[in-house]
């Protein structure tokens, strides 16, 4: 089904503003504790990614793939992120993250394993794994929002970085 074949679907800014400002005032804590955490952006754009790619979410792919290729990410990289185990190109931070995001995102399928979060943990501190999976949560409920209202991919563009 293409989105002009689509029933019209609730705008939620528009109609719930107040969970809307809630929602991006999460996302922007959750930001901030990466930040404050010292969480790699490179690697918060893959959790993004990786999370947005599980979910089917066309709109978060979209918008993340580009944020990832303005910081610098490669095309390699983003390419192969879906079968990530199977290549060379992720260091040992990425792929605890990439295992972390999976297992908080199919939560259903095994909760997260005890060896994924010791994963995590033996190359994150403490902060830094919260912070991961702060991310993992907004980037998730950001793709069942975008979902359930089917939010059309393709306008998006990234902040211009300031010279």
């Amino acid at each position: 089904m293409s989105n002009s074949d689509s029933i019209s679907r609730a705008a939620l800014k528009k109609i719930t503003p107040g969970v809307s400002a809630a929602m991006g005032s999460l996302h922007g804590a959750a930001v901030s504790a990466a930040q404050d955490a010292k969480v790699e952006p490179e690697i918060l754009e893959l959790v993004r990614i990786r999370a947005s790619q599980i979910n089917g979410c066309a709109f978060c792919l979209d918008m993340h793939t580009k944020d990832a290729r303005a910081q610098g990410e490669t095309e390699q990289r983003l390419y192969a992120l879906n079968a990530w185990r199977e290549t060379p190109f992720f260091t040992e931070r990425e792929r605890a993250a990439l295992a972390l995001t999976e297992s908080v995102t199919l939560v259903h399928d095994g909760h997260v394993p005890d060896a994924v979060y010791a994963e995590a943990a033996a190359v994150f501190d403490e902060a830094q794994v919260a912070a991961l999976i702060w991310a993992v949560t907004v980037i998730n409920a950001y793709n069942r929002i975008a979902i359930a209202t089917r939010m059309v991919p393709g306008a998006y563009q990234p902040a211009q970085k300031k010279s």
